[in-house]
């Protein structure tokens, strides 16, 4: 062996491992708990006497046990090996752990860059201070034009006169839709509140003594109206009773031209002509916190609807600035300088993005990845500036009224996975299910 050795060496050869006349096991080719498993098998067949008759498999059954037993190497039938281990098998409909999953591709959404659909809006009111357009859980929107309130009905494509106030009333100066989607709040220049029932187009009732000056904001939680008027104050209605004042918020300066309520109706933020954002709990008359870094006047308020404690709120005028609030804090996490007035804000329903509606100078719909604020894509058609927005309730379209007379429509969230339609029976319990009527 020496001599066969010296002679392979001595003409430069390198010697086959294969060749060799021993044969050593690859210890770092072998499965120790394999082989003990077959060893410990056969023992206690041996033993007992006796083995397991194999079942009698359809010829399909079959397949599928030999495909799972090469995809988990369970068909090996040696104990030792001499060499390193073989190549993973090829790709299987089964797992293996020699397989490394591949990471999905981000899926990308085409985003409409023009809308679907322009509409007439003679009358509309340019009037950055107002809020007249708003989208009802029923897929009836509502916009306001002088001293008459419009309902379009998104399924039938309809559009009707529903009602037009006195003239020593008007013009209106704020709607929003109860939760129910048939009930709809009107604000009035002479600080009246009127509430109408749009499925018998009666006035329930009218709401007097709540403001001393135009209301032109509306936000509806549950049975609870809440009003914001000119006169700075904001008020929580019980539409259910009659002495109807619950709640009288003060803080605000200068006219409010937004409110909103959080998704959990535990947190109102409101908006002002003093440049100031108010975050209020639901049961306390002082503000839980003060916001003061906008520059001009606040209306643009938007909840997050994945992020209960995020708020976004946008300034009007020479602010241009989108900026996002913790309300547990008061924090503010991130600022974005838009380069333009902010009128109105909406959270996508299905994707972390959020719209904006832009006044002087671009007069223009923008939307923004979250959180990275990237603008993913821009929506140009209004010719003045875009003031009022509101969403269909499936969370797909976005309607657009600006000072040019034109309500626009834009398919700019595109269609979630499941778009559910609202349910007509759940949204009747709502928020006037516990009384006959209101008084």
């Amino acid at each position: 062996m020496n001599a066969g050795m010296m002679n392979w060496k001595e003409h430069g050869r390198k010697i086959p491992k294969e060749n060799l006349d021993r044969f050593i096991p690859n210890r770092s080719a072998m499965d120790f708990d394999f082989a003990h498993h077959a060893l410990t098998e056969a023992l206690i067949e041996a033993r007992d006497g006796k083995k397991e008759e194999p079942l009698e498999l359809s010829p399909s059954k079959e397949a599928y046990r030999k495909r799972l037993a090469e995809t988990l190497g369970l068909n090996r039938t040696r104990i030792l090996a001499f060499r390193n281990k073989p190549q993973p098998p090829p790709h299987s409909h089964y797992y293996s752990h020699h397989q490394q999953q591949q990471p999905l591709k981000p899926r990308r959404r085409r985003i409409p860059q023009s809308c679907s659909k322009v509409l007439d809006a003679p009358n509309m009111l340019d009037d950055f201070y107002l809020n007249l357009l708003d989208w009802g859980s029923r897929n009836v929107l509502a916009i306001a034009l002088g001293h008459t309130l419009y309902l379009w009905d998104a399924s039938t494509g309809s559009v009707s006169e529903f009602v037009t106030i006195e003239e020593d009333q008007g013009p209106i100066t704020s709607i929003s839709w109860a939760p129910d989607g048939s009930h709809v709040a009107l604000g009035l220049d002479n600080s009246q509140v009127q509430l109408w029932d749009s499925s018998s187009n009666r006035k329930i009732r009218t709401l007097n003594g709540v403001h001393h000056s135009r209301v032109g904001s509306l936000a509806w939680n549950n049975h609870i109206l809440t009003t914001g008027g000119m006169d700075g104050m904001i008020v929580n209605n019980d539409v259910r009773i009659r002495s109807h004042v619950v709640d009288t918020y003060r803080g605000h300066t200068g006219e409010i031209c937004g409110l909103k309520w959080s998704g959990s109706g535990m947190q109102l933020a409101s908006g002002g002509n003093d440049n100031v954002v108010h975050v209020w709990d639901r049961s306390s008359a002082s503000p839980t916190h003060r916001l003061e870094e906008h520059t001009s006047a606040v209306k643009a308020l938007a909840w997050c609807p994945f992020q209960s404690n995020l708020l976004a709120t946008g300034g009007g005028g020479i602010d241009g600035a989108i900026k996002f609030w913790n309300t547990h804090t008061g924090a503010c996490l991130n600022s974005l300088d838009t380069g333009s007035q902010v009128c109105a804000l909406l959270w996508s329903k299905n994707d972390r993005e959020l719209l904006s509606s832009h006044g002087f100078s671009h007069n223009h719909l923008a939307l923004w990845k979250y959180p990275s604020l990237v603008k993913m894509a821009e929506l140009t058609g209004h010719t003045s500036r875009v003031l009022y927005m509101t969403q269909s309730p499936d969370g797909c379209t976005v309607a657009s009224a600006a000072g040019d007379e034109s309500l626009r429509f834009w398919d700019v969230f595109g269609m979630p996975e499941t778009a559910k339609k609202p349910d007509q029976k759940a949204a009747a319990h709502e928020p006037f299910s516990r009384v006959p009527r209101i008084r």
